[in-house]
């Protein structure tokens, strides 16, 4: 924290992570009955499907590790409150070295005073118990995920979580063979691994845009404490591709106030549709030769996401999660308009650099992309 006086503090000085670490775990929803022996089988198919999955999705993708970047360690296969303190660690060390401006003169308690420190300790604790509350909340909607942040900045790799009791839900609620459903999941995580593996740059990328998306949105010192929450709120889910095309996820859109910052998040949004989608369409087309069940899978998959109950699908629009199954969807229509024109090969020169990203507009356009990048 900076002396009294200095100018600015980072995000670390405004939300107490320990705290959202503890909601989140009093607040995560009881996982699925199962015994002893049926967890264990379940956690050893999961790491078995993760270490599988790895040689069948890079040769579809026709993409390898950077042998240069640093060993990928195991999936982690852990419980839901297990995933949530996962995403408290990953976000602080993502939020931790963004600046916030401090209010000026006037405006706010005298800089190190207690008015000051009172104010800032209420304000840290209910930024953590929101950000609780927000990922205990998520916790039971989560299959897998690759963390992008942990260890971005020591150089260290990525973690691949793989939430053991969501999966064995769906598995039931869908009726489908657990081995098949299981192999499937990891089949679309272990994608998500191979892009920041194969690409170390991308990992660097991601996190400097989201660090000076949120640095940009707290530059304005009025109303912090409802600005950092709003961050807070939306930037998950923004970092998951869960925002919608022109704007960002709840809590997020409502600070967006230039058209700077709009195409920032726009840009944003473009590269987790391609993410996405590409990790669905390598998925896709694994699939067949490593899942036998996986048609029945897919077609009850997407059922089920049609079906949620009015409550369900009431809360996902109010938190911006309704976005992802656009995001998967377009980001698919992308990367499989891409295929038809140049294939895997061609396509693979959007993991060249930044400037071979696709725009926004590319998005929807994949021949418009085709055009830019290879002539």
């Amino acid at each position: 924290m900076d002396a009294p006086g200095t100018s600015s503090r980072t995000v670390a000085a405004y939300v107490d992570f320990e705290l959202a670490a503890r909601v989140a775990a009093r607040l995560v929803p009881a996982g699925p009955r199962a015994g002893r022996d049926e967890i264990a089988h379940a956690v050893g198919e999961l790491r078995a499907a993760a270490a599988g999955a790895a040689e069948p999705v890079a040769a579809t993708a026709h993409l390898r590790r950077d042998p240069a970047a640093a060993p990928e360690p195991p999936a982690l296969v852990v419980d839901r409150a297990s995933w949530a303190r996962a995403n408290v660690e990953a976000f602080r060390g993502l939020l931790e070295p963004v600046a916030v401006p401090a209010p000026p003169d006037g405006r706010a308690p005298r800089p190190g005073s207690r008015a000051e420190r009172a104010a800032t300790a209420v304000g840290r604790r209910t930024t953590g118990g929101e950000m609780g509350a927000l990922l205990a909340f998520l916790s039971s909607r989560v299959l897998g995920q690759f963390d992008v942040f942990s260890g971005v900045d020591a150089g260290g790799p990525g973690r691949l979580l793989l939430v053991a009791p969501n999966v064995v839900q769906v598995e039931r609620d869908l009726g489908v063979v657990p081995a098949d459903f299981r192999r499937w999941v990891c089949l679309h995580e272990e994608a998500h691994r191979l892009q920041f593996g194969a690409n170390p740059w991308l990992r660097r990328w991601v996190t400097d845009e989201a660090r000076g998306l949120s640095a940009d949105l707290l530059a304005n010192p009025r109303d912090l404490g409802e600005r950092l929450a709003g961050v807070l709120r939306g930037l998950p889910d923004l970092l998951r591709g869960d925002a919608a095309d022109a704007g960002a996820g709840a809590g997020l859109a409502d600070l967006l106030q230039t058209p700077q910052q709009r195409e920032r998040v726009r840009r944003l949004v473009a590269v987790m549709s391609l993410l996405e989608g590409h990790a669905d369409v390598v998925m896709d087309d694994v699939g067949p030769r490593v899942v036998p069940t996986v048609a029945t899978i897919r077609a009850r998959f997407t059922e089920r996401r049609r079906g949620r109950g009015t409550l369900d699908q009431l809360t996902r629009r109010l938190l911006g999660l309704d976005a992802k199954t656009r995001q998967y969807a377009d980001g698919a229509r992308f990367v499989r308009g891409v295929l038809d024109r140049v294939g895997w090969d061609g396509l693979n020169a959007v993991w060249q650099g930044p400037a071979s990203l696709p725009a926004p507009e590319e998005v929807a356009d994949p021949g418009a992309w085709v055009r830019r990048v290879h002539g």
